[in-house]
């Protein structure tokens, strides 16, 4: 085909036009890429494996950004691009996946860069072994045609023919595409003849191409032509002919005949989209024709996914410099935004002022557009807007000019808003630019701040006198107290404390705010109480309580004018007493019972208190080192007949012994009771414990069991008595004994006793036992289902719904109603069903009982419905059912009507009906299967086709495709050929991911020894110190990581995590330290910001040596006074699941001297929030009697709890329960500014925690209203459902708008106090 074209005129292509394209030339681009380089071996079933995650990780990244915008940003393309190649290996698919996206999926691009992108892509992927078939040849060829790239069509089929890939008719079609796109008649009929003789078919695509390519070159007739022709060929003209034609009148600007070309298309009755009409828009504003653009706009109908592709238009004019009429398009549809703006403040047209910043446009452009998008009321603040963005780009020129507009408006300048060019600056030691930007202030008569200086400027410079010196001579004047100052906190900051001495001891030193460098001055003095703690840990041994007692008071009478307060010296004296009990062994413990309750009493003569904690922890200890004797009893003998389930025995034994019986012991006879269907003595027994400790409760499973027997057997009042003692003595439900409650309503389902089940439900949901699920309230919908009472059972559905917000069971509802043919029912449940989850939903569930029930015909009137749109989770639904059931027929007909279905995903439908085809082990359907999947082109995933392959392998039948398989390492010397590096590093990662290190080592000194100057890739290397760490190869890990930075790799964070907490878990902080040294190299890997600092406590906690633990995070929080964000919470709850008390109390001290001492209060609050996730109440509370933060800043801490959303069911509880505590709630009443804490204390209980529960939310909103606290609209509008819902009247006036609306301004509101509660 080549050689034919060669004989035809070549394709006019300009040299020059070449040449203008940045970084690209005829050389480069002119032609093909040729595929080059050995072809690599093919990857393991592993990496393909691997492969097959990445390509849908990718696929599923790239669908979401082109389904919520039309379009993908570079940086995510570039960065799947990345990730891809950091494997190693990368799949046609994702080559194939990566080209198609480098074309008008790049709107913000221009065209040069978008084909030196695909270049760079090919190239890359190549160079890793990918092997190009035809359809990535196709692919490429899109992508010049996209971005009207001119190439030669006769040397891409040479390099075609030269890789020995052969061209399909998708090629071909292409070709002609890329002759007409200039006009080259000639050439594409060249083709034209090449594809008839070979009988490949003429589409519509060719026909259209041709009428580009006529008109381009000077046909008309000819172009207009070409629809009668392809009506003569049989093919009727569609919308994308009708776009052609309308696209070449749109390059001549002949708006007549587009108008009429419009008339014949709507004549016609053919659709033409909005996003075809901005396409005309595109091509007219491109040929200089922009005064015809409001034309077609009017044209418009501004249908779904109008707005998306209406920005994207812009995005592009804008990208070809045609700003003004993107301007003019974005008034068009800023309507539709402003309709769904839900903020005060609009922002409408900040992709445009972006953009227009990215692209450099001019200044004056730009601030044009700024006013009159504030002067319509479009957004309010596009000045400030634009220069952040100007900032954020670094762009320093255009971020000053655009400051100059905002003075010269009026606007306020800020000083951090020359931030980011100093960081910019800074990072680089740029000085000049740091001068720059410092000028540019004075200009604009921004004052500088200490903050300014001290964070962004003087970091830029050697030294301090050295920034005085380039300030001077840079003419700039600066305030020689803000420049002081700023030494001062960078000198603190450094922990150069003789420098600040001598500056802070200096005549000349001016009258300075302390709060100007309080934070970086507390962290020089954090020894400053290092001389009290040795003076109380220390003393002669052999009387310590005697020396301690004259210590005590010579301390007190010396230091009562520094202290003011005993409360430091009593911490200080309960930590002597507790690393003293601490220190003895539990014989000396004994031995010096007497002198320990002596001391008691001298510190209660000295009205000495201890801390909470460490009263805790001292009694822990006291208590370990009690070794009470063995308790001997008869229930030895009780249990042994428990265990065979011998109840009579063991009931005899009972009363032989029952003086001596235990709570433990009863409550294992009650089980056995349950177990053997016996209720009544069951009972009889219950009432004994409870007569004989009336305090004593059975866990949640027996609690349960007793239930169902008397529920079983008629004693309803009994069993919801049994409920009720579980609420009052406050046993939680696991997952496991709900089951066993939904089992026990289900038994009594198949009796007919709705009663028993609506009043077990009643009870468990009001007692808030368990939350209401759709188990939980099945049971009473198919105790009508059972006895076929389907307007019982609807009946049921609507009070289930109304009451817990659950339709259980509703499927078999209507299959029901559709077998019975009840119509009328049918329709009431229908319209049920549209008013409470949406028309959408409710036509699935009507699709899915007429696909159950066999309806098939109706059921793809269902499906075919318009605006219908694919349902992921709902067709896999019935999918999941379908199989379960081996139902083939259902869900083979599910994937037939789905075929059209809009974002239905094809391969997710074929691989439900192959799952089914191996559960049946039917090969036959299978193979029916792959077939319909040829036949709709669908390119498969890897997991597809393996399970395709596994089918007819399991048949001995022969897999009509290739799946690879592992291939084991080859010597060289035994088929006479070298395998590439790529198979032996798979084999090694697969090993590597199986835990098996010997054998990867194996396999890697058998490549070492056939390919020299063999290394693992990142992958194989991140794997190894993963597995190392499992097998406590601590050591081997660290040399692993070291090696990797040798050899420039980097490694994952998942490595660095496991390795730093390995290193924890055998205490070795000086690994942990020499790793944070290493990775500091790296400054592109994201690790948390504690994880060396969490980490390191832990390893000296590992060790024993919990003081420094403290010492390390009590240093770092004193250092960071300012920052509350570093959490502890790690550390805390590490702590909590090894159940060291001892570290705790240590931990909880210290967080309370950080309250109390330097006002730091994030330890404090991770504290107080675990405490409350793992129902600590009493720990919590006692936090919150810390002097500093009751007095002042417990409204921080609950800030921080409520703006965290930290509310798991535990915590809500808990949190409702805080707001009735007494000293608590004395303090809020107390403060009126506290009103909204009190506020905040409720809402969580109003809208998580009592949710669809009337009566308590009832209650607990007079209260607010008697406690004069104000609810939000937010909680108005919950409580108005509530009231209707209940059948009462509403006792206030219903906010007005929707809840979505109420959300976002709470949200707002809440985003916005953030930074006051942090500061």
């Amino acid at each position: 085909m080549a050689a034919l074209l060669r004989s035809a005129r070549l394709l006019k292509c300009s040299p020059a036009a070449l040449s203008t394209l940045p970084c690209v030339s005829c050389r480069q681009y002119g032609v093909v890429p040729e595929q080059r380089g050995l072809v690599k071996d093919e990857p393991s079933v592993a990496v393909r494996s691997k492969q097959a995650q990445q390509f849908d990780w990718a696929l599923a990244k790239l669908d979401s950004s082109v389904r919520r915008t039309g379009r993908v940003t570079k940086t995510l393309l570039l960065r799947i691009f990345h990730d891809i190649c950091r494997t190693g290996y990368p799949s046609g698919n994702q080559a194939l996946l990566l080209l198609r996206s480098c074309g008008s999926l790049l709107p913000e691009v221009p065209l040069a860069e978008r084909i030196e992108l695909s270049q760079q892509i090919w190239d890359k992927l190549q160079e890793l072994g990918t092997t190009y078939d035809v359809s990535h040849y196709n692919a490429l060829l899109k992508t010049y045609l996209q971005n009207e790239f001119r190439f030669s069509p006769t040397d891409f089929l040479t390099k075609m023919e030269s890789a020995n890939v052969q061209p399909n008719r998708v090629t071909y079609q292409r070709l002609i595409a890329a002759y007409c796109e200039v006009g080259d008649i000639e050439g594409a009929s060249t083709i034209l003849g090449f594809m008839k003789s070979k009988d490949l078919p003429i589409t519509e695509a060719v026909f259209n191409s041709l009428v580009t390519g006529h008109a381009r070159a000077g046909d008309m007739d000819s172009a207009e032509g070409i629809l009668s022709v392809m009506k003569g060929a049989g093919i009727e003209p569609g919308p994308d002919t009708y776009l052609s034609l309308l696209n070449v009148y749109a390059e001549k600007g002949d708006i007549a005949k587009i108008k009429q070309t419009l008339e014949t298309v709507e004549n016609a009755d053919i659709l033409l989209m909005d996003r075809d009409l901005m396409q005309v828009v595109f091509s007219l504003t491109k040929a200089s024709h922009q005064q015809h653009v409001p034309e077609i706009v009017e044209h418009m109908r501004h249908e779904r996914g109008y707005v998306p592709d209406a920005m994207n238009l812009c995005l592009s004019l804008i990208t070809h410099g045609h700003e003004e009429t993107a301007f003019s398009v974005l008034k068009s549809f800023t309507g539709l935004l402003v309709e769904s703006q839900t903020s005060d403040s609009p922002d409408l047209g900040n992709f445009f002022l972006r953009h227009c910043a990215n692209m450099d446009k001019p200044v004056e452009n730009i601030v044009g557009f700024c006013k009159d998008l504030k002067d319509s009321g479009l957004h309010s603040s596009p000045l400030q807007f634009t220069l952040q963005c100007a900032l954020e780009a670094k762009k320093t020129g255009m971020a000053v000019e655009l400051m100059r507009s905002m003075k010269e408006e009026g606007l306020p300048l800020r000083p951090h808003y020359f931030c980011p060019l100093f960081t910019h600056y800074q990072k680089d030691k740029n000085i000049p630019g740091t001068l720059q930007a410092l000028r540019a202030m004075q200009e604009l008569g921004v004052a500088s701040d200490v903050d300014t200086f001290s964070i962004y400027i003087l970091p830029s410079f050697p030294s301090v006198d050295s920034a005085r010196t380039s300030l001077k001579e840079a003419g700039i004047d600066v305030d020689g107290n803000i420049l002081i100052a700023a030494e001062l906190r960078t000198e603190a900051s450094r922990g150069n404390l003789a420098g600040l001495f001598s500056l802070m001891s200096s005549p000349a030193l001016p009258n300075i705010d302390l709060s100007a460098f309080r934070a970086s001055l507390i962290s020089g003095f954090r020894g400053l109480f290092a001389g009290l703690q040795y003076f109380c840990c220390s003393g002669p041994t052999e009387a310590p309580f005697v020396y301690l007692y004259d210590s005590i008071n010579v301390f007190i009478e010396s230091r009562k004018c520094q202290i003011g307060s005993s409360l430091l010296f009593a911490e200080n004296v309960a930590y002597f007493l507790y690393n003293l009990i601490d220190s003895l062994n539990e014989t000396e413990v004994h031995s010096k019972e007497e002198q320990i309750r002596e001391y008691f009493g001298l510190l209660k003569n000295m009205n000495i208190s201890i801390s909470l904690n460490i009263f805790r922890g001292i009694r822990n200890i006291l208590e370990s080192y009690q070794v009470p004797e063995l308790v001997k009893s008869p229930f030895k003998t009780i249990r042994q007949y428990l265990c065979i389930h011998k109840l009579e025995r063991a009931l005899e034994l009972k009363t032989q012994y029952e003086t001596d019986m235990t709570p433990a012991a009863y409550a294992t006879l009650i089980n056995l009771c349950c177990r053997h269907d016996n209720a009544e003595e069951a009972l009889k027994l219950k009432m004994e414990l409870a007569r004989k400790d009336s305090d004593a409760a059975l866990d949640a499973q027996k609690y349960v069991a007793l239930v169902r027997v008397l529920s079983k057997h008629g004693k309803l009042e009994e069993a919801i008595d049994m409920l009720k003692e579980m609420k009052e003595k406050d046993v939680q439900l696991r997952d496991s004994t709900i089951g066993l409650l939904t089992l026990t309503m289900n038994t009594a389902a198949m009796k007919g006793d709705a009663n028993t089940i609506r009043r077990l439900q009643e009870t468990i949901f009001t007692l808030g036992l368990a939350k209401p699920s759709s188990n939980l309230c099945s049971p009473l919908i198919a105790c009508y289902l059972e006895s076929e009472n389907y307007a019982g059972a609807f009946d049921a559905t609507v009070e289930v719904q109304k009451q817990y917000n659950q339709m259980p069971k509703i499927h078999d509802l209507i299959c029901g109603l559709v077998e019975k043919g009840d119509a009328e029912l049918l329709q009431k449940v229908m319209e049920f069903l549209s008013q409470e989850r949406g028309e959408m939903m409710m036509l699935y569930d009507l699709y899915f009982a007429f696909l159950q029930t066999g309806r098939y015909k109706e059921a793809r009137k269902i499906i075919e419905t318009p605006g219908l749109r694919a349902r992921p989770t709902r067709l896999q639904w019935f999918a999941e059912k379908c199989i379960a059931a081996q139902q083939m027929e259902p869900l083979e007909n599910m994937v037939d009507m789905t075929v059209k279905l809009f974002e239905c995903d094809r391969d997710d439908m074929y691989h439900y009906l192959l799952r089914l085809c191996k559960e049946t082990n039917d090969w036959q359907k299978a193979e029916a299967t792959w077939m319909k999947m040829q036949e709709e082109n669908l390119a498969p995933r890897e997991r597809t086709l393996r399970l395709l392959a596994d089918i007819l392998k399991n048949n001995d039948k022969e897999v009509p495709f290739e799946v690879p398989e592992v291939k084991e390492p080859i010597r060289s010397d035994s088929m006479g050929m070298v395998l590439s590096p790529a198979p032996y590093d798979t084999l090694i990662k697969t090993l590597l991911a199986s835990g098996n290190i010997e054998d990867a080592m194996a396999v890697k000194n058998i490549a070492t020894d056939h390919i020299p100057g063999f290394s693992l890739s990142d992958n194989a290397n991140n794997l190894l110190i993963i597995s190392q760490v499992k097998r406590c190869q601590m050591k081997d890990a660290m040399g692993t990581l070291k090696g990797m930075l040798q050899a420039d790799q980097v490694p994952t964070q998942l490595a660095i995590t496991r390795l730093v907490q390995g290193l924890a878990s055998e205490g070795n902080s000086q690994d942990i330290q020499e790793a944070e040294a290493l990775v500091k190299t790296l400054g592109s890997i994201k690790l948390s910001s504690m994880l060396f600092v969490n980490n390191t406590a832990l390893a000296h906690i590992k060790k024993y040596d919990i003081d420094s633990a403290v010492e390390l995070l009590e240093s770092f929080y004193i250092q960071n006074t300012e920052n509350q964000k570093s959490s502890i919470s790690f550390v805390f709850r590490k702590v909590l699941d090894a159940n060291n008390d001892a570290v705790l109390d240590k931990l909880s001290a210290m967080a309370e001297r950080l309250c109390n001492h330097f006002a730091s209060y994030r330890a404090a609050t991770d504290l107080f929030l675990i405490y409350l996730d793992t129902g600590r109440t009493e720990e919590a509370k006692f936090l919150l009697q810390v002097p500093s933060l009751t007095n002042q800043d417990i409204h921080t801490v609950y800030t921080c709890f409520l703006m965290r959303g930290y509310f798991s069911q535990r915590s809500v509880r808990t949190l409702t329960h805080f707001s009735t505590w007494r000293p608590l709630q004395h303090y809020y009443f107390m403060r009126p500014d506290m009103c909204r804490m009190k506020y905040c204390m409720f809402s969580p209980s109003l809208s998580t925690g009592l949710d669809k529960d009337f009566s308590s939310a009832k209650a607990l909103y007079e209260r607010m209203q008697a406690e004069g606290v104000k609810a939000d609209e937010l909680t108005l509008k919950r409580l108005a459902l509530l009231y209707k819902e209940a059948g009462e009247t509403v006792p206030f006036e219903e906010p007005p708008e929707s809840f979505r609306f109420y959300a976002d301004k709470l949200n707002k509101q809440r985003s916005e106090s953030m930074e006051p509660a942090n500061n």
